[in-house]
């Protein structure tokens, strides 16, 4: 029970860097092709979702240790969770880039 609760508080924590994630937005002037889109739909963005949660897994399962080694586990989280979510929920539709 307390695992679920560290692993929502790092979701939560780590997901208030995902607002600020602008990057995804700078080519906002080109269009995807329809089939880039349907292929980011049915298969990249779940794929993506998926790593998401296997990152926040890895995440918990390596927090004890990163504490333990007395290091930040700031950088597991960025690579984890944040970048997976990013890709995942904040870039336009059909946007592999």
């Amino acid at each position: 029970m307390k695992l679920s609760h560290v692993a929502a508080a790092a979701i939560l924590a780590l997901s208030a860097n995902l607002a600020q994630a602008d990057e995804y937005r700078e080519d906002a002037g080109t269009t995807p092709t329809a089939a880039a889109m349907a292929a980011d739909l049915i298969l990249v963005r779940p794929l993506g979702a998926v790593a998401t949660v296997l990152g926040v897994g890895l995440f918990v399962l390596n927090l004890p240790l990163s504490i333990v080694q007395g290091e930040p586990p700031a950088a597991p989280a960025q690579r984890w969770i944040v970048e997976p979510a990013r890709f995942t929920f904040s870039r336009p539709l059909g946007q592999m880039e």
